[in-house]
């Protein structure tokens, strides 16, 4: 388990220490890696294993962007000037796809690289919360079920839970996590009401996926890190996070049971945890005999990966065997992803 980390870790690029600062000696650039901040600590330590074992292709840089803000970048051409991967905390959209084909990059690796659970967090020392998917739908939508927003504490929804106000810190829409929270958690629990059924589809999808935008949610930023603090400093309220980061911050905040389930190893391991997710890297193949090493970074990722592997004690969550071994093969191969994968 790791120390806690309160520090901006996940504010502008990162260059790991080794090797000066990202260079190679011979002046080839080295690998550049943007996107998810729940991903970053993982490729973060597979990055400062990699500079360590392979010291002549000089320490990669990694940035934390969010998922959205990476894969634009990621999508945005082809060249030293454009990254190499992109970390993600959910998969890549057809249409970020379609981006990256116009832009280019028409060779992408993608590799399901561990699970990792989309953490509901309270500080210790506050108000004991278990919440359902339709509660947590109801607080923060911006028309639950169609309805107008009128909650302010968390009795307005349910007079069973703590009468403290609605207060959630969460991050922001160019991020993966923010993405799961609405499909795993927004939409669900949208759908508990049958009236949504009868919606037509684009207003059903403004009712269940709209987040409210006034002092309830409080958007954070891209640092998980800042949420934990402010949580931590502000008993009654909740944030939104990776479970990596609750593992790591142990005793400064802890999990909220969501419709009866905690955030655990086991339960998001099993995806009986609603909020379980996998997480992801996505290869530029286009780079990978300009970019020296990247074909070696990624077997590194690769082997730190299973039950095993060094990632499990960064707070990552093993994938099941049958999961590791085809997208080890995948990588092994470099087996483009095509149009055709998202239809399955």
């Amino acid at each position: 388990m790791r120390t806690p980390i309160f520090g901006l870790l996940a504010a502008a690029a990162v260059t790991l220490a080794a090797c000066g600062g990202g260079g190679g000696g011979d002046g080839v650039r080295a690998i550049k890696v943007v996107g998810s901040s729940t991903v970053y600590p993982f490729t973060r330590a597979v990055a400062e294993n990699f500079a360590r074992n392979n010291p002549d292709f000089g320490s990669p840089v990694v940035e934390s962007t969010g998922t959205g803000g990476g894969m634009e970048l990621f999508c945005s051409g082809v060249g030293t000037e454009h990254p190499d991967i992109a970390n993600a905390s959910r998969r890549m959209k057809v249409t970020e796809f379609e981006n990256c084909q116009a832009n280019g990059v028409d060779n992408i690796i993608e590799l399901q690289v561990g699970i990792d659970g989309l953490a509901v967090v309270a500080a210790p020392d506050g108000p004991s919360f278990s919440l359902t998917r339709a509660q947590i739908y109801q607080a923060l939508a911006a028309e639950p079920w169609g309805e107008a927003q009128t909650a302010e504490t968390w009795t307005d929804i349910d007079p069973s839970l703590p009468n403290v106000p609605i207060r959630v810190y969460g991050p922001p829409s160019t991020s993966g996590t923010r993405d799961a929270f609405i499909e795993l958690i927004m939409e669900t629990g949208c759908a508990t009401n049958p009236a949504v059924e009868e919606m037509d589809e684009e207003r059903k999808d403004e009712v269940c996926t709209s987040i409210r935008e006034d002092q309830a949610f409080i958007e954070a930023g891209e640092n998980d890190n800042l949420i934990i603090q402010r949580v931590n400093q502000n008993p009654g309220y909740l944030g939104l996070l990776g479970y990596s980061y609750l593992e790591e911050n142990e005793g400064q905040v802890v999990g909220v049971p969501v419709d009866g389930v905690a955030p655990t190893y086991e339960s998001i391991a099993s995806f009986e945890y609603p909020g379980a997710r996998p997480l992801f890297i996505y290869i530029k193949g286009n780079h990978l005999d300009a970019i020296r090493g990247l074909r070696e970074f990624v077997a590194e990722y690769v082997s730190a990966w299973g039950p095993d592997g060094y990632l499990v004690g960064e707070g990552m969550i093993a994938n099941p065997e049958d999961v590791r071994e085809r997208y080890a093969a995948i990588a092994e191969a470099m087996t483009p992803l095509t149009a055709a994968d998202f239809e399955n």
